[in-house]
C-alpha cells in the first residue's frame, strides 16, 4: 500500500454497549460483558458475552443483520456520509454467522446483500469469510481497494452472532474455558464466546483532513497450514504476517508502540502468539505494550477483527490501553509488557491489530495516528 488510507468513521455494537466512548471507558475500567445464558444442551461454560438487543429469541440471521446495520449506520454518521452515496462500497466479513444453525440462510452473499439494502448502499457488496480473521481481512481488503482507486469510500464490517451450534462446537473442541478467559495468563484454559459487529469507514485523501481518526498504513497476511483448529505453536505464521504488514508501509518493529493481540486465552493460541511476539519484539530496548479485549467482549469470531481494529484506533488516540481482563500472572517467556490490573500508557507510534483464525489464517493491520 503506497499511500495511507484514512479512517473517517467507526461504529460498533458490543456486549458493553454501542457508544464508542462509552464502551472504551468501560474497557478501561476493567468491565466485562460476560453473563450466564442457559443452553438447551450441555455446554462447558454457561458464560457468554451477548449483545442484549435484539434479544436471543430473534432468529440469528436477523440478529446478525441488525447488529451489522447498527454499526454501519453509526460509522457512516460519524463520517458525515449516507449509504446512498454513489461511491460507497461495503466489504463485509463473517465466520459462520447463522449458517451452522439455519441452512435456509443461504450463501454469505445473500446476507451481505440484505445488509447493503438495509443501509441504502447501491453498489453490490463484497463478502468474505476467513474464520476469526474475517473482520480484519475486510478492513485490509477495503483499504487496498481505496488505495487502488477502486472506490472513494469503503465501509469495512465484521459481524457475527452467538448461536447454539457455536457453543456446542467449542465445547466439543475443548477450546471453551471452564472458568474465565485469561489471555496470556499462566493459568489460561480457554476462550468464552461473544458476538457483535464493527464498522470502519475508509476514505482516500490527504492525511491531515479534518475528521481523520487514524491511518491504515498497511496490512499483511499468512496461513501457517498447521491444522484446522490449532495454530503453529512456533508462531511463525504470525511473524510472517507482521513482517509483511510492516514491509508494506516501510516501517520496522521499533516503530510499533502498541499491539492489540488476538488474545483468545486458549493455551494453544497463547503459546503461538507469545512465541511470535517475543521473536519480533522481545529483544527491543522499548518493546510495544500488548493488550487484548476478548476477555471483556468475548470471542466474537468473524466480528472480532473489526472490533479490535476500532479498539486499536481508540488506543492510539487515547495514548493508553485497557487492562487485559483476567490477567494476573503473565505467562513466562513473553518479554513484552502486557496491560494488567489497570490501564497502561503507551508512547506515540504505530498500532498493530492481530487476528489468528481457525484454518491457519493470520492477519496484521497497521494503524498510524493521524496527528
Amino acid at each position: 500500500m503506497v499511500e495511507p488510507v484514512r479512517v473517517t468513521g467507526m461504529g460498533w455494537t458490543t456486549p458493553l454497549g454501542d457508544s464508542l466512548t462509552g464502551v472504551w471507558r468501560r474497557l478501561l475500567d476493567g468491565e466485562t460483558g460476560l453473563g450466564v445464558w442457559p443452553a438447551a444442551h450441555s455446554v462447558r461454560n454457561p458464560l457468554v458475552a451477548v449483545v442484549p438487543e435484539p434479544p436471543l429469541t430473534v432468529p440469528a440471521a436477523a440478529r446478525q443483520t441488525a447488529l451489522a446495520v447498527r454499526a454501519i449506520e453509526a460509522a457512516l454518521a460519524q463520517a458525515g456520509l449516507s449509504g446512498r452515496a454513489e461511491d460507497v462500497l461495503l466489504v463485509l466479513g463473517t465466520s459462520y454467522g447463522a449458517h451452522l444453525d439455519d441452512e435456509s440462510t443461504g450463501e454469505l452473499d445473500r446476507w451481505a446483500a440484505e445488509v447493503a439494502t438495509a443501509v441504502g448502499v447501491r453498489r453490490p457488496p463484497i463478502s468474505l469469510t476467513t474464520a476469526c480473521s474475517s473482520g480484519s481481512d475486510a478492513v485490509a481488503l477495503g483499504a487496498r481497494l481505496v488505495a487502488a482507486g477502486e472506490t472513494g469510500t469503503a465501509v469495512c464490517v465484521g459481524a457475527d452472532v452467538l448461536t447454539p451450534a457455536k457453543r456446542y462446537g467449542h465445547t466439543t473442541l475443548g477450546t471453551m474455558s471452564p472458568t474465565v478467559t485469561r489471555p496470556f495468563d499462566a493459568r489460561s484454559d480457554g476462550m468464552l464466546l461473544g458476538e457483535g459487529a464493527g464498522a470502519l469507514v475508509l476514505r482516500s485523501g490527504a492525511a491531515d483532513q479534518p475528521g481523520t481518526h487514524a491511518l491504515v498504513l498497511g496490512s499483511g497476511a499468512s496461513n501457517d497450514a498447521a491444522g484446522l483448529t490449532a495454530p503453529d505453536a512456533s508462531g511463525r505464521g504470525l511473524v510472517l504476517a507482521v513482517r509483511r504488514a510492516l514491509a508494506a508501509c516501510r516501517r520496522d518493529a521499533g516503530d510499533v508502540s502498541v499491539i492489540n493481540a488476538h488474545g483468545s486465552g486458549t493455551p494453544a493460541n497463547d503459546e503461538a502468539e507469545a512465541a511470535g511476539l517475543d521473536e519480533l519484539f522481545g529483544a527491543l530496548p522499548a518493546p510495544p505494550t500488548v493488550f487484548a479485549t476478548k476477555a471483556a467482549l468475548g470471542h466474537s469470531l468473524g466480528a472480532t477483527g473489526a472490533l479490535e481494529a476500532i479498539a486499536s484506533v481508540l488506543a492510539l488516540r487515547a495514548r493508553r490501553v485497557p487492562p487485559v481482563a483476567g490477567l494476573e500472572r503473565p505467562r513466562p517467556g513473553l518479554r513484552l509488557p502486557v496491560a494488567a490490573g489497570a490501564p497502561a500508557a503507551i508512547r506515540p507510534g504505530l498500532a498493530l491489530s492481530l487476528t489468528l483464525g481457525f484454518g491457519g489464517f493470520n492477519t496484521c493491520l497497521v494503524f498510524g495516528d493521524a496527528r
